[in-house]
């Protein structure tokens, strides 16, 4: 599979896997006319914050770069896990990057504008807890200022945040695009209600996709916040009193409906948190169909789509992806499979 030289939507393809293992090869427009009145369609709502961090580690003086991973306290976005990375940047393959300067709790760090300190190493070198010096509206003015989207080198041109942000981004959650929302855009939204498909969304901090270190990559997804409305849980549950799909617009949709799912699955409203990884074996209570991205065997992504379909079916569909030239990556190109 290919990746993409830059954020391309409007050539984006449908790559359609059905239960009975049928495919089809579709434009990604085709998607409004997929699914059947009184379907629900659930997408993550984040925004995508600029999560990628350059400055100077104190003690060194050597340049570091900071990526945020995860929050420590939802409402505290001064307290953060973090990802370390040496002297370069995205124009670099992740697992060619240079290590960090090496790392102790209490160094301080200068990402621009911004001052941290290092609270605490976890159980990896590059793996910290990371605290900013100021008040919430001083921090979050900082990282507008400063920082980044988080970016990978199949990309070469520097991305801004609104090409991070999907066209229903609302609230700054996410440390990495809620990529398959891109699929979306206004027009199949009006088609969806014209044809009494149901929309709803949650808000997932969907996080980094990769490390660049496998030992680190192995752990991924991290765990998770988010946060489900009343509206969004009532329309699920409306959804499946009368025998209807849900359709999960990415990952992170499926994460947080499963961690949400009651036994009879409906979903608990309010925050929480994802943990754990979905794989095969896994059971799917709320979850029908999911609309993702092109991802490849291994990737924590691929494994949570092991338990939507048999590793043989998920073998042909990638063999077909391959063979068609689909392209992987938060800007390629779309994958709909169904249970």
């Amino acid at each position: 599979m290919i990746a993409v030289a830059r954020p391309d939507r409007h050539s984006a393809r449908l790559f359609v896997v059905a239960a009975d293992g049928t495919m089809r090869d579709l434009p990604r427009n085709k998607l409004a006319t997929l699914f059947d009145p009184g379907d629900l369609v659930v997408a993550n709502d984040a925004a995508t914050l600029p999560a990628s961090l350059q400055g100077t580690h104190v003690p060194s003086g050597k340049a570091i770069e900071i990526r945020l991973a995860g929050w420590l306290s939802l409402p505290d976005p001064t307290r953060f896990v973090a990802i370390a990375f040496g002297l370069g940047d995205y124009r670099t393959r992740t697992e060619d990057r240079l290590p960090p300067p090496a790392l102790s709790t209490g160094d301080r760090l200068w990402l621009g504008p911004l001052e941290a300190v290092v609270e605490r190493l976890l159980d990896h070198p590059r793996l910290l807890e990371l605290c900013f010096a100021g008040n919430r509206a001083a921090v979050l003015a900082g990282m507008a200022q400063h920082g980044r989207p988080i970016q990978y080198a199949h990309v070469p041109e520097p991305l801004a945040l609104w090409d991070v942000w999907t066209k229903i981004a609302a609230r700054p959650f996410a440390f990495e695009a809620p990529s398959a929302g891109f699929g979306l855009d206004w027009r199949t939204l009006q088609a969806w209600r014209r044809r009494a498909v149901g929309f709803a969304a949650l808000t997932h901090a969907a996080g980094v996709s990769s490390t660049g270190d496998p030992a680190l990559d192995s752990r991924l997804p991290f765990d998770e916040p988010y946060r489900i409305s009343e509206r969004t849980a009532a329309q699920v549950a409306r959804a499946k009193l009368r025998g209807s799909r849900i359709i999960a617009i990415g990952t992170s949709v499926v994460r947080a409906l499963e961690a949400a799912a009651n036994p009879d699955g409906s979903v608990r409203a309010g925050n929480g948190i994802a943990t754990g990884r979905i794989e095969r074996g896994t059971p799917l209570r709320v979850v029908d169909a999911i609309l993702t991205g092109v991802h490849q065997p291994g990737e924590s992504h691929f494994e949570l789509l092991r338990a939507f379909a048999d590793d043989a079916l998920l073998a042909k569909a990638s063999a077909a992806l391959t063979a068609c030239r689909y392209r992987a990556h938060e800007f390629g190109d779309s994958v709909l499979l169904n249970c």
